[in-house]
């Protein structure tokens, strides 16, 4: 038999952001992706493709403030829809770990899809700003995804000196560890990927 699709739609609206997403972990790297941010928009692109996964991500928030409120809440709404997707995480390999090199830049993300919210973050940034995005809004998205995804995400900037370079090494790499975590474990043959036979908190 077939798996069944491995996709989630969800819709967020507050006072301060209206997000519509939807995410298929099976698909070709597609993105369709329009934030207001243009530089969020380009890291999100980065992420699909890497990722394999489909992304459509639509984000009207209150940008005349700041960009803190859309960059977060894009970020919760991801993580909500990878936990959907994922179900029950039946079959999966669960763990996953990239490294990658973006010029002078080098970054590195390990994933366990476990159940349990964390974020290690260890990356600087020679200047506050990539284009009109603060550099700090980076780690406020990443922690925004791990906690609503369920997920341990270690992120580390292993060298660099330029600030694009380094943040879209860090998407990448969280992009390669998510596509090896989400994929199906041939040998795993459908079961849990835990000895408690459940990957909650």
């Amino acid at each position: 038999m077939d798996a069944p699709p491995r996709r989630a739609e969800i819709s967020r609206e507050t006072s301060e952001t209206r997000i519509h997403l939807a995410l298929d972990l099976d698909g070709t790297g597609r993105a369709e992706v329009a934030t207001g941010i243009g530089f969020l928009d380009h890291m999100l692109t980065a992420l699909a493709r890497h990722s394999l996964c489909d992304l459509s991500v639509k984000a009207e928030g209150d940008l005349h403030i700041d960009f803190h409120h859309t960059t977060e809440d894009v970020g919760i709404v991801l993580g909500q829809a990878i936990r959907r997707a994922l179900a029950d995480k039946r079959g999966i390999r669960r763990y996953g770990g990239a490294l990658v090199p973006m010029d002078e830049a080098l970054a590195e993300c390990a994933i366990d899809i476990s159940g349990r919210p964390f974020l290690a973050w260890s990356a600087a940034f020679p200047r506050d700003k990539v284009g009109e995005m603060d550099t700090e809004l980076f780690e406020e998205f990443f922690r925004a995804l791990a906690m609503n995804a369920a997920m341990t995400v270690h992120l580390t900037q292993r060298a660099g000196t330029n600030a694009h370079h380094i943040a879209e090494g860090l998407f990448k790499a969280f992009a390669r560890a998510l596509r090896m975590a989400v994929e199906a474990d041939p040998r795993a043959a459908g079961t849990v990927p835990s000895t408690k036979g459940m990957l909650e908190a």
